[in-house]
């Protein structure tokens, strides 16, 4: 006996629609049968949509390779920011703190100024300005330091939290041939005198002043005479005499601290 066809019955009776029967047949076969692992479909959909699982695990690789233990990472940044800081310092920028009052009334103790170590590089000096120059006093040696020390003082240095020993702060009076002369707390360069409106006031009469003539004296070539605006208590160039251009630092032009006294120089 022959077996009862499933579909029998259902068949469409003419040609045209048994064709479109077997093709919507074979569509709905297709679609509900098993994928295979090679399937492009099937493949593609897994490679772009990882699996919960799997983008957990991989998010949690990407963590662990990015994290860096705080441990390591500070001394690391540290030592970048010290690097930075001494750069900054030996070649462009230097903040300096002012230890004493030989720049009265101009700067005080415990302000800071900004010193450009460029400035002179692509100008010139000149009468007036204020200045950083090396220890001119002959002998003077620096102590020795260990790395540690130097490493904590340049970096001290470079943020004016200290001064280097070995530098000093005064304004340039004599450029190379004038010819200076000190009478009365009068200033005269090459004959002519010259008005110091930056000069506190009580360095001006010579009763409160004492003795402090000085020359007439020629600057030699190459060199400069400096002076402290506090005229009578101040360890400068009527002492130690002119200083060798190629000593300077660099021009102090600004007061960075305190804020109240933010000015240029």
């Amino acid at each position: 006996m022959t077996p009862k066809d499933p579909n029998d019955g259902q068949r469409p009776a003419s040609s045209e629609d048994q064709s479109e029967w077997e093709l919507s047949l074979f569509d709905a076969e297709d679609l509900t049968a098993p994928m295979s692992a090679d399937d492009p479909i099937l493949n593609i959909s897994v490679a772009s949509v990882p699996g919960e699982g799997e983008s957990v695990s991989r998010d949690e690789n990407d963590s662990e390779k990015r994290s860096i233990p705080f441990w390591i990472e500070l001394p690391i940044l540290i030592g970048v920011a010290l690097i930075v800081a001494v750069v900054i310092k030996t070649f462009f920028f230097q903040a300096f703190f002012i230890p004493t009052g030989s720049m009265k009334e101009t700067l005080q103790i415990d302000d800071r100024v900004l010193v450009n170590k460029i400035s002179y590089a692509v100008g010139d000096i000149s009468r007036g300005d204020v200045i950083v120059f090396d220890d001119p006093r002959s002998g003077f040696e620096a102590p020795p330091e260990s790395v540690v020390t130097s490493a904590v003082r340049n970096l001290f240095e470079s943020i004016g939290l200290a001064t280097p020993k070995s530098e000093f702060i005064k304004r340039v009076i004599g450029l190379p041939g004038d010819e200076v002369k000190l009478v009365d707390n009068q200033l005269f360069v090459n004959g002519v005198a010259i008005d110091e409106p930056y000069l506190q006031s009580e360095a001006r009469p010579p009763s409160t002043c004492g003795d402090s003539g000085y020359g007439p004296e020629v600057v030699p070539e190459g060199h400069l005479l400096v002076m402290g605006d506090n005229r009578c208590h101040s360890s400068d160039g009527r002492s130690f005499g002119p200083i060798p251009e190629e000593d300077v630092v660099g021009k102090a032009f600004v007061i960075i601290w305190p804020p109240d006294r933010w000015s240029g120089l």
